[in-house]
């Protein structure tokens, strides 16, 4: 692949894109994340994604933010390691710091190494295991899986935060 592939595009989602973001989230076993106890449809909030130089879309990011705090909801790059994931989380930094949020965070899973080395790599820092969360949010979404990536049991949430400015936010 050459370098003229890899020019990345980032959009917002609009009310034209929703139906496609359903699809991809919908791969996830169900048309909603759960993060926290609580139930989000990244379809209906607001997102980014990114095409490369074909209008292809390679990826997605979803977030919502509340008071001034942004959650990173889900972030999905098609193609890893080609700056897809680091460019529509600089985009949602970014507009997190336009809207005056003092902090970005996302909950993963303790099966999810890859993410939490993609996140401490730019910057983010691991606040708190939410021990046994997964055990609450399988009886919110019975598809979550009990085994996850490299056979690692999945059993707790695993909290990350960027603080964007000033103090430590409220929490």
């Amino acid at each position: 692949m050459t370098a003229e592939h890899d020019r990345l595009s980032v959009h917002p989602i609009r009310d034209d894109d929703r139906e496609w973001v359903l699809h991809i989230v919908q791969r996830w076993g169900a048309d909603f994340i759960v993060s926290r106890g609580r139930t989000i449809y990244p379809s209906r909030i607001d997102g980014f994604f990114a095409t490369n130089n074909t209008g292809d879309r390679v990826g997605l990011v979803t977030f919502e933010i509340i008071g001034d705090q942004c959650e990173i909801v889900t972030l999905d790059a098609f193609i890893r390691f080609r700056g897809i994931g680091t460019q529509l989380l600089n985009a949602v930094v970014d507009h997190a710091r336009d809207a005056g949020c003092r902090r970005v965070w996302l909950i993963t899973t303790n099966d999810n190494v890859d993410a939490l080395r993609f996140y401490q790599k730019r910057g983010f820092v691991l606040v708190a295991v939410h021990r046994g969360a997964i055990d609450e949010s399988r009886r919110i979404k019975p598809s979550i899986a009990r085994i996850g990536e490299y056979g690692i049991p999945i059993r707790d949430e695993v909290e990350c935060e960027l603080v964007l400015a000033g103090e430590e936010p409220d929490q």
